[in-house]
């Protein structure tokens, strides 16, 4: 079987296993590489870039040969590339969890329990809660699964397209080394440079890709572009922006604005200023383009894998 029918099925595959199955409660091996890497980071931190970026190399490399190597010990059998494919996509991808915790946010507000939002804000992103009334959790959560959809879903798809197996587990090792020591606090503002950077670098084609899918499968396509082209650069996250103000723009509502990280107040730019302030309502609007957005991404890029290679055969 050939390699882009292979990735075809098991991309496919894995989305489904995704959607009817989610995250495992125990033993993800997203989690297992979080406890792997903390390990190299306690041998390896110094407060210096060198050392960073070598912490990069050792997490994420070891992510990509541990694909290649399982990709070349299964290559022999088709059906067992499509099986490893299917695997690595679901434990990858992580669309449907994102779609039921900002769901369960959403419920919450619905019902007036602000108290419960609160609580469980942070298993969705890192906003102080505390400091947010309920359209300011709301509009945490719309901007949360706009840029995760972009994480969690499209660019592993993308780099999946790109390089099988170990471009699926090299994209989601990048994007956890980020998570993890990617943010400007006094410990890694040095030690993490590296790994934000790459993670900037593996995110610009899916968050791309995010921003226009957004555009074709949102209410709202004019308002997307426009969104997009006026405020994305103004975003401090180079991938972050065009998805945000994609979606913003799509579902008609002005993103962006005064926050707090751990304490730390940020102002950020307004994404569609033109836009109407996020309410609780359009969690669900946002978490439904969220999921269009993911099955045209899937679509996308096994097209896109299916014409090149039907090119250089």
């Amino acid at each position: 079987m050939r390699a882009d029918r292979v990735f075809a099925y098991g991309a496919a595959a894995g989305l489904l296993g995704d959607l009817l199955l989610g995250d495992p409660r125990r033993g993800h091996p997203v989690a297992a590489f979080g406890r792997a890497s903390g390990a190299v980071e306690r041998v390896l931190w110094r407060d210096h870039r060198g050392w960073g970026a070598l912490h990069a190399v050792v997490c994420a490399g070891g992510a990509v040969a541990l694909g290649a190597v399982a990709a070349r010990v299964v290559g022999p059998s088709p059906a067992a590339s499509v099986a490893l494919t299917g695997a690595a996509t679901w434990a990858v991808v992580g669309g449907t969890s994102l779609a039921r915790e900002a769901r369960v946010i959403g419920r919450a507000l619905e019902a007036g329990d602000v108290d419960a939002a609160r609580a469980r804000l942070p298993h969705l992103c890192g906003r102080d809660p505390q400091a947010l009334d309920a359209d300011g959790i709301a509009r945490a959560v719309v901007e949360s699964v706009a840029e995760n959809t972009s994480d969690a879903v499209v660019g592993a798809l993308v780099w999946g397209a790109i390089g099988g197996v170990p471009g699926l587990l090299g994209f989601r090792a990048v994007n956890t080394l980020d998570a993890m020591v990617g943010h400007k606090s006094p410990r890694y503002r040095r030690f993490g440079w590296a790994s934000a950077r790459l993670d900037d670098l593996a995110g610009w084609p899916g968050a791309r890709l995010t921003a226009v899918l957004a555009a074709v499968a949102g209410p709202d396509p004019r308002g997307a572009v426009r969104a997009w082209r006026a405020d994305a650069a103004m975003h401090p996250s180079p991938n972050a922006g065009p998805v945000e103000a994609s979606f913003a723009g799509a579902l008609g509502v002005r993103l962006g604005g005064t926050l707090s990280y751990g304490g730390r107040i940020e102002h950020r730019p307004v994404l569609n200023g033109d836009g109407r302030a996020v309410a609780t309502h359009d969690v669900e609007r946002a978490v439904r383009l969220s999921q269009r957005v993911g099955r045209l991404a899937l679509g996308v890029s096994v097209a896109a894998r299916l014409l090149v290679k039907g090119r250089t055969s």
